[in-house]
């Protein structure tokens, strides 16, 4: 069938994560010890890995990291549990999960505008979901691509999350597509590829530092933009 919608995830697709120097620069442990690139790399693993308990948790917050992505409150408890878990101490686990959540510090991977750009003027209906508990329009806002983005389908306003197929049945109806008519676009294979089972299809990308994929969702639809 003929696709007719582009659906994409949000985190480690249309944009990642990124810190500055300015981030780390005073980041130590609780002994005063500084962390070093391969810690700091991965405490920033940590806070945005799409799927997996990414620490060993205690009892108390297994809940919290089931729900994370379905209410705000279980985000943020279990999200500081991850880097008091990965050595960061509280006043600096504040400071990083506030950047986490603040769609001010998320950065567009290279042709993401590009990419929603020509999809939108070749007539496709171009939507995005994402297991998230804050509101990304805003960074679709600063980067100045919100008016091809037709459904915002974010996990803690729907109460569903990825790889619920009501998650993409939902999107898909909104949409006014079926889903044989739609291609998901996802950097996780057990989230995003979900949307295989309601007859998507699914394209996977690397979720690589923006630098190093620069032609990754051209990529994915080239074949519809030829």
């Amino acid at each position: 069938m003929t696709v007719r919608s582009v659906i994409f995830d949000f985190s480690g697709t249309l944009f990642r994560l990124e810190e500055d120097d300015s981030w780390f620069a005073d980041l130590t442990d609780p002994g005063g010890r500084r962390f070093d690139l391969a810690e700091q790399a991965e405490v920033m693993r940590r806070m945005t890995a799409p799927s997996g308990q990414v620490v060993e948790l205690g009892a108390e917050y297994v809940d919290a990291w089931e729900n994370r992505d379905l209410d705000p409150a279980e985000h943020r408890k279990v999200y500081l549990e991850v880097l008091r878990a990965s050595g960061v101490p509280d006043a600096q686990a504040e400071s990083l999960y506030g950047r986490l959540i603040d769609p001010g510090h998320w950065t567009a991977y290279p042709d993401t505008a590009e990419v929603l750009r020509r999809l939108h003027e070749a007539g496709y209906r171009i939507g995005v979901i994402s297991n998230i508990a804050f509101d990304i329009r805003p960074a679709f806002d600063r980067a100045g691509i919100t008016r091809y983005v037709e459904e915002f389908t974010l996990s803690y306003l729907e109460g569903v999350i990825k790889p619920d197929p009501k998650i993409f049945l939902r999107t898909c109806e909104r949409l006014g597509v079926a889903p044989e008519e739609a291609r998901m676009i996802g950097d996780s294979r057990e989230a995003d590829g979900g949307a295989e089972a309601v007859g998507c299809q699914v394209a996977i990308v690397d979720p690589l530092p923006t630098a190093q994929r620069p032609a990754g969702l051209l990529d994915s639809v080239s074949d519809l933009l030829n």
